[in-house]
């Protein structure tokens, strides 16, 4: 517990510039349609039954068929084709040609098609270019090479930028988890000086309110329980203003009505928001519903703060695995420790608590009561409040890693060792 108590803050190592979902991170969710994919490998039909269970195609119709060219051909002649057709095809050179103008014959002109071959040849691209083939890719393909091809084809490169979406959420009640994100909102927009909303998604509970020293008349309630009246100018009237670049949708933090919400029910909030503002924290109440499970495994990232005890331990892998099987293909949840160094509490050290995890913990914040209730009380954030505090720089470099101006890396260990080393920003 000494160690923890010297060396708090964000877990510090080298930038990691080889991190396997990097490619992932921007790319945008595609939008509704339909997608048939012809594999003749296991290979093929494997990374596209992954690619199927990403979040990105929450919207996507996708059909996975065994076979190639010939057996679209088949298929065609009697049925409608999508909006897509990915197939994978040996054949080069002329059989390749031939078989491709078998297909445009039974192919509604509208329909896109992507060919992923094994003849890594600048001539036959070109040649299928000129024919109509939307794109070819050399095999083997990751799901991150066909998202972006998809990408390319049916989204609109001159639409406004979708802004970061990140979900805080507690391992158990009491852990700080809202603090943490409203102080990580609030360090984003007035480090980098970029336009943040926060939301809080507690609508009986939320204390965003109460931690900006706010009492806006509207808030988030308004917008989840008029969904059809969302647009651009709606959301300006409900959005209060905490910063010089951050905003809040306010939880109204009133019993007078129940919140029991379908899984779907914050899919317009988030969709706004991210039109928005190049920022979006929530900050998701400690529960296990349809709504809670549908905003994390919809977001870009996921922050699960805990602190160093069993019950929270049970919870933060529970957690981490769940949402490893709905975010397949994205990051594991970053993981913040809170009130770490409580005098007189037993605790579980850093080490033992992330090494059954599996992952590092992004910043480590130890127990300081008269810091953070000095904040609370006044209605301030941390670095408002004490500027130069260790925990105050601590939020600066979790600003720093959440925004993607620095990453953590996991370093290789034999055994439990030390705590971290050195960050590196971008």
């Amino acid at each position: 517990m000494s160690e923890v108590a010297e060396n708090p803050g964000v877990d510090q190592s080298l930038l990691d510039v080889g991190d396997d979902h990097s490619a992932m991170d921007n790319l945008r969710p595609l939008p509704r349609i339909s997608i048939q994919a012809f594999c003749e490998s296991d290979s093929l039909m494997q990374t596209i039954s992954a690619l199927a269970e990403d979040r990105r195609l929450a919207r996507v119709h996708m059909r996975t068929i065994s076979g190639g060219l010939e057996k679209a051909c088949t298929m065609y002649a009697s049925s409608p084709t999508p909006n897509l057709i990915i197939l994978e095809n040996s054949h080069s050179g002329d059989a390749l040609l031939n078989q491709l103008a078998e297909l445009a014959d039974v192919c509604d002109p509208t329909t896109k098609v992507i060919v992923i071959g094994y003849d890594n040849d600048v001539f036959l691209y070109r040649e299928l270019i000129r024919r109509g083939i939307s794109e070819y890719l050399v095999g083997p393909v990751s799901i991150a090479d066909v998202i972006h091809v998809v990408s390319t084809i049916f989204v609109d490169p001159e639409a406004d930028p979708l802004g970061k979406t990140v979900a805080f959420i507690g391992a158990k009640g009491g852990v700080g988890s809202s603090t943490i994100a409203h102080n990580s909102a609030w360090g984003i927009s007035s480090l980098f000086e970029t336009e943040v909303i926060l939301a809080d998604l507690d609508l009986a509970f939320g204390t965003a309110n109460i931690n900006f020293d706010q009492d806006p008349p509207q808030g988030i309630a308004e917008a989840v329980f008029a969904p059809e009246r969302l647009d651009d100018v709606f959301l300006e009237r409900l959005l209060s203003k905490c910063a010089s670049h951050l905003s809040m949708l306010a939880a109204p933090s009133m019993l007078d009505r129940t919140y029991d919400f379908s899984g779907s029910t914050f899919e317009p909030v988030l969709e706004i928001v991210q039109r928005t503002a190049p920022v979006a924290v929530l900050d998701v109440p400690h529960m296990w519903t349809n709504w809670t499970k549908a905003v994390l495994a919809e977001v870009d990232d996921v922050v699960i703060v805990a602190t160093p005890d069993l019950p929270n331990l049970r919870n933060t892998k529970n957690l981490v695995d769940t949402l490893g099987k709905l975010r397949p293909n994205d990051r594991a949840p970053r993981l913040v420790l809170n009130q770490v160094g409580v005098p007189k509490r037993p605790e579980i050290s850093v080490d033992d608590f992330c090494e059954p995890l599996e992952i590092e913990a992004t910043a480590i914040i130890p127990f300081d009561a008269q810091l953070f209730g000095n904040a609370s009380n006044s209605g301030q954030m941390i670095a408002e409040t004490d500027a130069k505090a260790p925990t105050a720089e601590t939020f600066s470099q979790l600003a720093h890693v959440l925004t993607g101006r620095a990453e953590v890396k996991s370093q290789k260990k034999s055994g439990l060792t030390g705590l971290r080393s050195l960050l590196a920003r971008k």
